[in-house]
This record gives C-alpha cells, structure tokens and sequence, in this order.
C-alpha cells in the first residue's frame, strides 16, 4: 500500500514539476501585473545648518513614488506626504549627502500594499564657512 502510494507520486515527476511551476508563474505574473507607479511632486524642506552655507544649488522638490495597485495609488492625496532633507549635522566645508526622509501615516500605505520612495533618495549640497 505504501509503495504505491510513493510510486504514483514519483511516477511522471517531470511533467507534474512542469505543472507546478507554471502556476507558480501564472500566480506570480497576475499578482505583479497590476503594480503601476504613480510620480507625484513634493516640495523639499532643506534644514541647513547654522555654520556653514550652502555654496551649490539647494533642492526644493523631490519626486515621490507611489507603487501599488491602479486601483488604490491614484486615491493617495500627495498633501499628506512631507519629504525632509536635514543638513543640521554638517560638521565642516564640503560636499554632504543625506537621505531624503517622507513622513505619511504609515497604516494607510501599508494596509493596502502600497510602497512610497522618494526619487532621488538622498541630495548632495556643497557647504562653505560663512565669511
């Protein structure tokens, strides 16, 4: 009773391999086929440090990207994500890079299965001593 058990699952082993994972894929493509993006812009609050000045171009927009389902991203309202640039930690002259920080209420996003990133991830500004 046993073996035959084990030899009809054994038996055919390739095409039932095959089978598997072709759904896999099916299950995979359908469930990654209605992520979109969704590119929305952000005005950028740069906090600057008190002893150095900013000697290249300060950002004042980022780009957030919203991924999720067609359905859901376009019902995100853009005004309740705030994207943050601190510089405050600069601690000499020179070329400083820090992340860009987007603050949104967490249980909205994740609850749907939507991801927001800001693009770029960090900026760069070049600092001077304050003459």
């Amino acid at each position: 009773m046993k073996s035959k058990a084990v030899s009809s699952i054994l038996s055919n082993w390739i095409p039932k391999i095959f089978s598997f994972l072709t759904a896999l894929f099916i299950v995979l493509a359908v469930r990654f086929m209605n992520v979109n993006d969704r590119i929305v812009t952000l005005p950028l609050d740069v906090i600057l440090p008190s002893d150095y000045q900013a000697a290249s171009l300060v950002p004042d927009t980022v780009d957030a990207v919203i991924t999720g389902s067609d359905s859901i991203i376009y019902l995100v309202d853009p005004s309740e994500i705030t994207a943050t640039a601190d510089f405050s930690q600069v601690d000499g002259p020179g070329i400083v890079r820090v992340p860009v920080s987007l603050e949104y209420r967490d249980d909205v996003y994740t609850r749907d299965g939507l991801v927001v990133s800001a693009r770029p991830s960090s900026v760069r500004i070049l600092f001077e001593e304050i003459k």
